[in-house]
C-alpha cells in the first residue's frame, strides 16, 4: 500500500495533462491533432520547464510503463476482426502494400540513415499502422526509450499536420471520387484524428469511408507487436549468447499484457463485450493512454532528443511520402481511381 501512495502524485499529475490537453483537443474546430500528442507536447514542456521533482518521479515512471500497457490491453476491447468485413478486399490490398514499404523500406532507410533499430522501427509503425496508438502499443515489447517514443511520435505528428492541408488539395487535383480519397487517405495518413480531419474536408462519404479503413488498420497491430515481441526477445537472447534451446519458455516469448489484448480483441470478436461496456473501456483506453503519454513528455528530456539529430525526423519524412505514394500507385493498378 505504501508503494501504491508513491505513485500517486506522479500519477495525479500525468492526468491532470491529460485532462487539459483534452480540453484543448475540444477547443479546435476540426480535429487537426490528437490529445494525445497535445499532452506528450505539454509534458515536454513542463520538463523544459522544470524537471520533474523526485516525489513526481516514480508516479511518471509506473504511468508512462505499467498504465501504458493497462491501455493496450483496454483498446483490445474495442477492436473486431469483423471490422475487416465491412471494408472490404480493397483496403486490405492497398495496407499490404503499404506496410510492405513501411516496414520493408523503414529497415534499409533506417540502417541508411544510422538509427537505433526500435526507434526506426516506431516511426514505421507509427506511419504504417495508426500514429501514436501503434507506436505506444508497440514501445513497451520493444523496451523503447521515452526520448525515442517522444522523437517517434513527432516525426509522425507533423508529417500529418501537412498532410491534413495537402491531401484535400491533391485529392482534387487528381479528380479522386469519394471511395478512391477515402481509402488514400485512410491507408497513408497516420493518426486517427488526422485521418478524420482530411476525409471530411474532401466531403462526407470519403471521411466515412476514410475512417472505416483507419479502423481496419488498427487491426494490424495485432501481428505487429507478436512478431516485435519475437524479435526483440531473439536480440535479447543473442546479446546474451544463448540459444533459444536453452530452456526458453514458449510463454516469455509474449509479454503478458499482449497476450491479454489480444485476448480482449477475441472476445470482442466473438460479440462477448456488450456495445455499451466496449465504448466505455475505448474511452478508458484512449485516456489512459493520453495520460501515459503525458508522463512519457514530461519523462523526456528536449536536449536528449536533440541528441538524436535530424535524421529520424528525415527517416519519418521519407516513409511517410513513400506511402504515400504507394498507396495511389496500387490504387490505380486496382482501377479504383
Amino acid at each position: 500500500m505504501k508503494k501504491i501512495f508513491t505513485y500517486l502524485p506522479g500519477f495525479f499529475m500525468a492526468v491532470l495533462v491529460a485532462l487539459l490537453a483534452s480540453c484543448l483537443e475540444s477547443l479546435l474546430p476540426i480535429p487537426l491533432v490528437g490529445n494525445s500528442v497535445i499532452a506528450l507536447f505539454i509534458g515536454m514542456a513542463i520538463n523544459r520547464i522544470k524537471k520533474p521533482s523526485k516525489m513526481l518521479e516514480q508516479g511518471l515512471r509506473f504511468t508512462s510503463k505499467k498504465v501504458l500497457k493497462f491501455s493496450i490491453i483496454l483498446l483490445g476491447a474495442s477492436l473486431s476482426i469483423g471490422t475487416i468485413f465491412n471494408v472490404g478486399r480493397l483496403s486490405l490490398t492497398v495496407m499490404f502494400f503499404t506496410l510492405l514499404t513501411c516496414f520493408g523500406g523503414g529497415y534499409f532507410i533506417g540502417k541508411w540513415l544510422g538509427l537505433d533499430w526500435k526507434l526506426s522501427n516506431m516511426i514505421s509503425a507509427g506511419t504504417g499502422i495508426c500514429g501514436g496508438s501503434a507506436i505506444a502499443a508497440i514501445a513497451p515489447v520493444i523496451e523503447a526509450d521515452d526520448k525515442d517514443i517522444a522523437y517517434a511520435m513527432s516525426a509522425t505528428f507533423l508529417f500529418d499536420m501537412v498532410m491534413i492541408v495537402l491531401f484535400p488539395i491533391m485529392g482534387r487535383s487528381m479528380g479522386l471520387n469519394d471511395m478512391a480519397f477515402g481509402l488514400w487517405a485512410g491507408t497513408a495518413i497516420n493518426d486517427t484524428s488526422s485521418v478524420v480531419a482530411a476525409g471530411y474536408a474532401f466531403s462526407e462519404k470519403a471521411g466515412d469511408f476514410a475512417t472505416m479503413v483507419k479502423l481496419t488498420r488498427t487491426l494490424s497491430i495485432i501481428p505487429t507487436v507478436l512478431i516485435f515481441s519475437l524479435v526483440n526477445k531473439r536480440i535479447n537472447i543473442k546479446n546474451r549468447n544463448t540459444t533459444y534451446r536453452e530452456n526458453v519458455k514458449i510463454t516469455s516469448l509474449f509479454p503478458w499484457f499482449i497476450i491479454a489484448f489480444i485476448g480482449m480483441a477475441l472476445i470482442n470478436s466473438l460479440g462477448l463485450i456488450p456495445i455499451i461496456v466496449s465504448n466505455f473501456m475505448k474511452i478508458l483506453s484512449k485516456f489512459l493512454m493520453v495520460s501515459a503519454l503525458a508522463a512519457i513528455g514530461m519523462n523526456t528530456d528536449f536536449q536528449e532528443m536533440k541528441m538524436s539529430g535530424i535524421n529520424p525526423m528525415i527517416h519519418g519524412f521519407i516513409i511517410s511520402s513513400l506511402v504515400v505514394i504507394v498507396a495511389i500507385v496500387v490504387e490505380y493498378f486496382m482501377n479504383i481511381v
